[in-house]
């Protein structure tokens, strides 16, 4: 087995957030604006989305080539922006780009809850060296996971219904982020109780 690549801190969150912000930016420039390509009038969001994927596809290869792997969710992610993205920038419709998140979370809260269900403890296996815990931690992680990820699902699905296309993008560029690090920080005591020490046993006595 080969070592992981060791990367500069700051590397890893500017390829994975800096298509997301790069879009970001764009809708602001171009929000209240049409801009006319090949004949076709393009909504400002639109034109983001045509940058915002090979952004992202970019991005991807290069984290890639740095680290030699990719995780199942960044993997995911990429085909989903390409997939949402493309029907977005080809039929010239911002609502496919809106539905991803909505398509990415329910495919992970039916992954997990598979595993759940098969007694498989499948996000040990992708997360075990970053998080180091007992298989019943595991366990409890995994449920609450898919909890977390039906709701947001849930929630990009009330946001994209109810509210602007201003508020979904601020909503998914640092609402989306924001929920998932609360989720990991809310999360601390589990780890904390349920971690492994040197020799591999878990810490309670």
């Amino acid at each position: 087995m080969t070592e992981d690549r060791k990367l500069a801190p700051w590397v890893k969150p500017v390829l994975e957030l800096g298509p997301a912000l790069l879009f970001f930016a764009i809708f602001l420039l171009l929000r209240n604006r049409t801009v006319m390509l090949g004949g076709t009038e393009y909504q400002g969001f639109v034109i983001a989305t045509m940058v915002f994927v090979p952004a992202q596809v970019v991005a991807t290869a290069i984290l890639w080539k740095l680290t030699g792997k990719l995780s199942a969710m960044q993997v995911m992610t990429l085909v989903l922006v390409v997939l949402f993205g493309g029907l977005t920038a080809w039929l010239n419709d911002p609502r496919f780009l809106e539905m991803k998140p909505t398509i990415l979370y329910l495919f992970f809260a039916a992954i997990l809850g598979a595993s759940l269900a098969l007694r498989r403890n499948w996000l040990q296996m992708v997360l075990s060296d970053t998080i180091p815990m007992q298989p019943e931690g595991w366990r409890i992680l995994t449920l609450r996971l898919v909890i977390l990820f039906l709701c947001m699902a849930a929630l990009n699905e009330i946001v994209r219904h109810t509210m602007s296309q201003t508020a979904w993008v601020y909503f998914k560029t640092f609402g989306l982020v924001i929920i998932m690090m609360g989720f990991f920080l809310g999360n601390a005591k589990l780890f904390e109780r349920y971690a492994l020490t040197k020799d591999g046993d878990g810490s309670e006595s």
